[in-house]
């Protein structure tokens, strides 16, 4: 496993490309035939997070290219709920893995 850095700004960056994208496309309008809801895009997160499981249905050999694609679709839909839903991901990240600190799991599952 690679240790990938990201910086804020890359982050603000990509965060606005999605913005752009979007608007773009015209799917921000209210008469767009594919209204960024957040109803709508848990619903897309859903199916992307299914077409990346599909990678590896019958195999373990996905292609890493077909992977990074399908990570992306997850990624990018995920960013989006957030900005539309008014949430910080990197903060609801901070939270939910001090939250997830002070969980217990039974002994078989934990590791190290």
């Amino acid at each position: 496993m690679r240790d990938v850095q990201v910086t804020q700004a890359e982050f603000s960056s990509v965060m606005q490309e999605i913005d752009e994208f979007v608007r773009e496309k015209g799917w921000a309008r209210q008469d767009s035939s594919k209204p960024q809801t957040p109803r709508n895009l848990a619903a897309s997160i859903s199916i992307e997070a299914a077409e990346l499981l599909e990678c590896f249905q019958w195999s373990d050999n996905a292609t890493p290219k077909h992977i990074e694609s399908e990570l992306a679709d997850v990624l990018i839909y995920s960013l989006r709920f957030a900005q539309v839903a008014g949430i910080d991901p990197i903060e609801a990240i901070r939270k939910k893995l001090e939250f997830n600190r002070l969980r217990t799991w039974p002994r078989e599952s934990v590791e190290g």
